[in-house]
């Protein structure tokens, strides 16, 4: 496993195609981080952090509306090969209603709307509708 962001995106899209309730993931702080945006924009039910057999993972509850799953897609952006930064305007230009961009900013890793209203730019981790 090269980069944990996509890895983190791809199981979690894969789990909600399956319609699995949970997830167990590995553990990281940026992924923890991502999942906590992920539940704070509705994407996801809820995360925990838990140990399980002397390893520290994460467990993600997806979320489901009328048997749908919530996560529809998702376009990584930023890879190891190729980091992509985005200022505040061009984030507030690339937002879409349904869509969802995450960022990693000095200040955390945050949504596209929660960076354009504190004014910061960042990494343009991801895209998920």
């Amino acid at each position: 496993m090269n980069y944990h962001v996509s890895d983190f995106l791809i199981r979690i899209k894969n789990a909600s195609y399956a319609h699995r309730k949970e997830v167990y993931m590995p553990y990281s702080k940026l992924s923890e981080a991502i999942a906590k945006v992920l539940v704070k924009e509705g994407f996801l039910a809820e995360v925990k952090a838990e140990t399980v057999e002397a390893k520290k993972q994460l467990l993600v509850s997806l979320r489901y509306v009328n048997r749908r799953p919530v996560v529809e897609g998702v376009k990584i952006i930023s890879k190891p090969s190729l980091r992509t930064y985005a200022t505040n305007k061009k984030i507030s230009a690339a937002h879409n209603g349904s869509m969802v961009s995450v960022l990693s900013t000095s200040k955390g890793v945050m949504s596209g709307r929660e960076a354009n209203k504190k004014g910061v730019g960042g990494e343009l981790l991801f895209q998920i509708w």
